[in-house]
């Protein structure tokens, strides 16, 4: 497993590399936004950490141009702004998932682990459907009338949740176990966020309208 950690901090690149080296995993460091991009592109990675404040390239342009040629790859945040604005600026530019400075070694391992889980698994199921929408779970790839939708991992593994419970109210609580892996301050409202992104990709242009709010429970996918 080959990871990518742009960080220009010594101290936080140096404890992330030693403890993930030790941990199996293939670790490269790159000290600002510039040479993660350059590197991002002459070399293959499985798995991007980058932090946002970066010299050069900041790291949610990074994330963005990382994110337009590798749909699927998991990409970590690092950030030192912990509202919900500013994560949620993160999602919207690609990001898988987030970690707010200082953090424990311990919650940026289990996060890894979760992002590796989710982006390489598959069920015995190969593809899922409703009305005309498919979601191949082998390929990675969701088609709506024929047409390719492209989604994020997060995207991704929040449509292959609601398909896979479609006719069943799932809670807010219930995605972000699922969905996410980890816990988050339920204060936030990255579920929700995350719910507009995928109607706009899957339901916008589309009839029958699959996503479908429960007020005060969660959301359900099905046909009416």
């Amino acid at each position: 497993m080959n990871i990518l950690l742009v960080e220009d901090e010594a101290n936080i690149a140096s404890m992330v590399c030693k403890g993930l080296t030790e941990d199996g995993y293939n670790v490269s460091v790159a000290p600002d936004g510039n040479i993660g991009l350059q590197m991002s592109t002459s070399h293959s990675y499985d798995l991007f950490i980058i932090d946002i404040m970066l010299p050069g390239i900041n790291g949610l342009e990074l994330c963005r141009t990382i994110r337009k040629t590798k749909s699927n790859h998991p990409i970590l945040m690092l950030t030192a702004l912990g509202t919900t604005e500013n994560i949620v600026t993160g999602f919207e530019y690609g990001a898988d998932d987030y970690m707010v400075k200082p953090f424990k070694f311990a919650e940026l391992r289990a996060r890894i682990r979760a992002l590796i889980r989710r982006s390489s698994g598959h069920t015995d199921e190969n593809k899922l459907r409703i009305a005309n929408l498919e979601l191949d779970q082998d390929a990675k790839r969701v088609k709506r009338e024929d047409n390719e939708i492209i989604l994020t991992s997060t995207e991704y593994r929040l449509l292959e949740y609601l398909l896979k419970n479609q006719g069943k109210v799932v809670s807010r609580m219930d995605l972000l176990e699922n969905v996410w892996g980890v816990d988050f301050n339920m204060a936030t409202n990255v579920v929700d966020v995350y719910v507009n992104y995928l109607r706009k990709k899957i339901d916008k242009d589309y009839e029958p309208k699959l996503i479908h709010t429960v007020i005060g429970m969660g959301y359900i996918m099905k046909t009416d």
